[in-house]
């Protein structure tokens, strides 16, 4: 028997208001948060061949900075399926196809979907708070959520 397969959805960190809402970028909190939260995954032993994002630039900043400590294979880039309001189903048939573990930036309500479609269970399954990651593991017939990270960026500098 094969081991289970882990993906890894993260919620984009902390981003500035902005009238453009695909133009916000990551504050420097969320920056800290996310750099804190890549710390915990590489100290996890997270392995991923990919990290792919919605293309809005506070997932994008949040995917290069996952990438640059988690060093995936196949690089960072961006990809449909994982804008606020996708169809969870996109990202779920690529789960569902795939054998590589594989880590997913989005946002907002669709990260709350797409792990309550794969877990079976409701949106409410996980609390996505900015920065958040989640490692589901697909086992015979099933995801389980096996663990939550939550982003804890620690104070800001005087």
């Amino acid at each position: 028997m094969s081991a289970a397969l882990s993906c890894y959805l993260v919620r984009h960190g902390e981003a500035a208001p902005g009238p453009a809402d695909a133009e916000r970028p990551l504050t420097a909190r969320g920056r800290r948060s996310v750099e804190a939260v890549a710390r915990r995954l590489v100290e996890r032993g997270v392995a991923v061949r990919e990290i792919r994002h919605s293309g809005l630039v506070r997932a994008r900043e949040t995917a290069e900075l996952l990438g640059a400590a988690l060093h995936p294979p196949a690089g960072v880039r961006a990809v449909g399926g994982l804008g606020p309001d996708a169809d969870p189903e996109e990202i779920r048939a690529v789960l569902e196809s795939t054998s590589e573990s594989l880590l997913f930036v989005g946002h907002l309500p669709h990260l709350a979907r797409l792990a309550a479609a794969l877990v079976r269970g409701d949106e409410d399954t996980v609390a996505f708070q900015p920065g958040t990651a989640v490692c589901l593991a697909r086992g015979p017939g099933a995801w389980t959520a096996e663990w939550v990270l939550d982003a804890r960026p620690g104070p800001d500098p005087g």
